[in-house]
């Protein structure tokens, strides 16, 4: 195999120097390339592709803003390899990750893969807290790990890898962001080829956010959501509505509560009171504990607000999804 790592930036110069930087300690001792995608930016970061072009096998391509999922797929078509592997600029890579690719796809080959992501030491207390929200078991994070099996995971396209073959014949990521990855498991699922977690291969997502940003990024994933489900109504879960029925529990128990039934509201306590714990163990910080509240209430209201607003008027109205949301849909250029 010969690897060729894809990587869309958007005004980001300082992120593409941390994952090179990155990159140049991996311990993969193979030839393998990487292909740069500034799509459209106003900041370039062709001058920090250059200071790096004496270790890395690199490429670099400039083209009119189309979003990430177009620039992934205009990256792919460059690229020289035959499996092509994904990250967002804003990843920092261990080491060791090409190492354990090629060690999953040597001993059981699947022709796309996803892994998961991690956050570093170095990260500030806001990324650590959107990061527990974004990949506990507690959150919304673990309800969708919990609802794919390891052999059936939806890769997301901050940290996946995809065989040319497979690319070719899914004609790559759609126009819809966010979605465009879940979008393009279930159709390669359509086209016969397997997906897999392969839970060695992790990045360490800095997810460069404050706290709007956050909340407008999961508000748009709950809009996504009910847009899949319309396309493809057999792979729609009960668990995709949980964080509505969530926002829509705690106004109930606020209404309960004003009637002196305190049990629900006593339930939503006990559960911050297990995220505030869960949080605060794992980063060793009762700070990052509590930011840890704020990032898991952002995410549910946010996911659940969009997620309903989505549902009525994709599945109720039946409005075409880029009519009603036209800002989660880019026009294609490559």
């Amino acid at each position: 195999m010969y690897f060729s790592i894809i990587i869309p930036v958007y005004n980001r110069p300082d992120e593409i120097r941390e994952l090179l930087e990155s990159l140049v300690k991996s311990d993969y001792t193979k030839e393998y390339e990487i292909v740069i995608v500034e799509d459209g930016s106003t900041i370039v970061c062709k001058d920090e592709v250059e200071r790096f072009k004496d270790k890395l096998n690199l490429s670099y391509y400039y083209k009119e803003n189309s979003g990430p999922g177009d620039s992934r797929n205009y990256g792919m078509h460059k690229a020289k390899g035959n499996y092509c592997i994904i990250f967002d600029s804003d990843c920092i890579i261990p080491n060791q990750y090409l190492t354990e690719v090629e060690k999953e796809l040597t001993s059981n080959y699947v022709d796309c893969f996803g892994g998961s992501d991690a956050a570093l030491e170095s990260f500030s207390a806001i990324q650590k807290a959107i990061n527990f929200a974004m990949t506990s078991f507690l959150t919304t994070g673990g309800i969708r790990g919990g609802s794919e099996k390891l052999n059936k995971f939806q890769p997301r396209s901050f940290n996946m890898g995809i065989s040319k073959k497979a690319l070719d014949a899914s004609n790559g990521f759609g126009n819809i962001h966010p979605g465009e990855d879940p979008d393009l498991s279930i159709r390669l699922w359509k086209l016969g080829f397997e997906t897999r977690l392969f839970p060695k291969a992790f990045v360490y997502h800095k997810r460069r956010i404050d706290w709007d940003k956050f909340s407008i990024q999961v508000t748009k994933f709950g809009k996504a959501r009910p847009i899949l489900n319309s396309w493809y109504p057999e792979h729609s879960k009960l668990t995709f509505f949980f964080p509505t029925i969530f926002v829509i529990g705690i106004y109930f128990s606020i209404v309960f509560l004003a009637f002196g039934v305190t049990f629900p509201i006593l339930c939503y306590a006990f559960y911050f009171f297990l995220i505030l714990v869960a949080a605060t163990i794992q980063n060793k910080s009762f700070k990052i504990g509590i930011l840890s509240l704020v990032a898991v209430t952002k995410q549910f209201f946010g996911y659940g607000y969009g997620f309903i607003e989505s549902y009525v008027k994709i599945i109720l109205l039946k409005q075409k999804p880029e009519i009603a949301f036209p800002e989660l849909f880019f026009k294609t250029k490559s």
